[in-house]
């Protein structure tokens, strides 16, 4: 069988595949779901959403809440401000920044996007590229502190996404920040 051949029965069956994975059967009901009567619903099962089901009949899906491990994380700083056109992390950041390189250490799964922000003044780039240094600078404090880099995402929002919207210098001090957001 020539290399010609075999290439377009490759296409054919790959299209066959396409075809068949991509078609769906609609039904009525979502096998997921469990009827229940309207009066039994209790407020002391929290792990349940609840619906409504054909005819109004309340329906209820269990979800199972996965233990993070973040609770070492209650109430820690995730937002980190700096001074105008500076990328140095400050000395007040530095004891909540500890914790969360604690906490990305002892669970090497946990990702974290550090997002760089920048003040309304400068070029849009300027602060893209500032917002790029800020978001780094916490990087490096946190690779300092034993984190892997692999476990660490920064990306640069500039100017573009402010917390407030002023034009004076308290806005500006608010929108001067990178956010540490775990995946």
């Amino acid at each position: 069988m020539s290399v010609n051949k075999l290439g377009k029965f490759a296409v054919i069956g790959l299209s066959a595949a396409w075809i068949a994975g991509c078609s769906t059967t609609a039904t009525d009901t979502d096998s997921s779901t469990v009827a229940e009567d309207a009066n039994a619903s209790s407020a002391a099962n929290t792990d349940s959403a609840y619906g409504a089901g054909q005819d109004s009949a309340t329906t209820s899906v269990i979800v199972e809440e996965k233990d993070t491990g973040m609770d070492s994380l209650a109430g820690v700083e995730t937002v980190f401000y700096f001074d105008f056109d500076k990328s140095i992390v400050r000395p007040e950041s530095r004891e909540a920044l500890a914790k969360h390189a604690a906490y990305l250490v002892s669970n090497p799964d946990a990702r974290v996007v550090l997002e760089g922000h920048a003040d309304e003044r400068g070029t849009r780039e300027y602060n893209m590229a500032l917002g790029e240094r800020r978001a780094k600078a916490i990087s490096r404090y946190l690779t300092i502190q034993g984190v892997a880099a692999s476990q660490i995402e920064t990306v640069s929002f500039g100017e573009e996404v402010p917390v407030a919207f002023g034009h004076d210098s308290n806005a500006w001090q608010l929108n001067r920040r990178v956010e540490v957001r775990y995946e």
